[in-house]
This record gives C-alpha cells, sequence and structure tokens, in this order.
C-alpha cells in the first residue's frame, strides 16, 4: 500500500518501546505531515545524537563527555555508590534530586531466562570500583523483580569479602498510596521493612 521508505520508516517505528504497529503509523502519518518543522529536525537531532553520545568509561551512563559529566562532578561524594540496572533507572534518580553520590550502571539484570550472566553485565568493574578503596557505602537499585533481587543477592555475595557497607533500597507502600490498591506482594514486603515510629 505504501512506498518502501513509509514502511521502514513504520517499521523503524514500531521497534520503539510503547509503540505497536498502529501507534507506529500514526506516529509516521505525523513526521510526515509536519516533515520541515518536526521530521527533519528529528532526523538531524538522532544523527547527532548517535554521532556524539557515548557509555562512560566509568559507570555506564550516557553523555557526550568520557567520563560522565556526573563523574566530573567535584560536588558529588565519590564514596557513595547507587548501582542501578540501566540508564533509565540512572536517569529516574536524577530527575528526583535527591541523590547526590555516584552511580554504577549494569547494563541489565541477572536473567536465566534471557541467558544473561554475570559476565554479560558490568559486574566486574563495579568489584574493581568498589576494591579500589575510594567506596565507603554500596546501594544496590535493582528493581523489584525476581531478576532484580537475584541480581541484588549475586551482588552481595560478589561484594561480600571488600567489607564495604552493602544497602538496599526500601520497598513496599509508595508514598501517597492506599493500601486498597496494592498487590499482596508489596503489601509482604512493606509489612516485612516495617521500622519504628
Amino acid at each position: 500500500m505504501n512506498g518502501p521508505e513509509i514502511e521502514r520508516l513504520i517499521a523503524l517505528l514500531g521497534r520503539l518501546p510503547g509503540l505497536g504497529p498502529r501507534s507506529a503509523r500514526r506516529a509516521a502519518l505525523h513526521l510526515l505531515k509536519k516533515r520541515e518543522t518536526l521530521m527533519q529536525p528529528l532526523g538531524a537531532a538522532l544523527a547527532d545524537a548517535a554521532r556524539a553520545i557515548r557509555a562512560c568509561s566509568v559507570c555506564g551512563n550516557l553523555d557526550t563527555v568520557d567520563p560522565c559529566s556526573i563523574c566530573r562532578d567535584p560536588e558529588r561524594d565519590a564514596g557513595l555508590l547507587c548501582v542501578v540496572e540501566d540508564v533509565g533507572d540512572l536517569w529516574a534518580m536524577e530527575r528526583g534530586k535527591i541523590f547526590g553520590g555516584r552511580y554504577h550502571v549494569l547494563g541489565g539484570s541477572l536473567s536465566a531466562l534471557d541467558g544473561i550472566g554475570p559476565d554479560e553485565l558490568n559486574i566486574a568493574s563495579l568489584v574493581t570500583r568498589v576494591a579500589s578503596g575510594n567506596v565507603r557505602e554500596v546501594i544496590v537499585a535493582t528493581n523489584a523483580t525476581v531478576d532484580g533481587q537475584t541480581t541484588a543477592h549475586y551482588l552481595a555475595e560478589r561484594l561480600s569479602a571488600l567489607e564495604v557497607p552493602l544497602t538496599r533500597l526500601a520497598h513496599g507502600v509508595p508514598v501517597g498510596g492506599e493500601l486498597d490498591w496494592l498487590d499482596e506482594g508489596t503489601l509482604a514486603t512493606a509489612l516485612r521493612a516495617r521500622r519504628a515510629l
């Protein structure tokens, strides 16, 4: 029905997270209608990003400089290291402006079903960073999923010999959450992690 260029555009858009075939067609049509004001600037921005952005050799964050701006920031506490699964998790932490330390991006989580083992993740460099002696606490901020929990336990085993305190993000009832709307797993975790008032 469409030319190969349009079909290729739709197919590529459909590979983006959150876009199925119908959404990709709508996005492609919108881009084609706004060719000069949206499509061409978007194409140029994508080309610039592909050319300039690289992974930080220290933490794995994405930036235009290496080491990244977070690793280079002298105001950040280099002794506090937050371990996250992906760059999106790092960006989520940064949006809140609540963490003043440094990060380490694993590049995913351990998953036997997907064939992702320790060698596929950025774990060896984490161990090296912690062993350097500059880190006084490691905060494991992996997701509260089976794979995230497995990864957290594996990291605890790998880092245990280094005698650096290892902490985990709290899980349970979110701020503003109502108990009636929470699943049983979240409630059970919150109950186990209760603390004194």
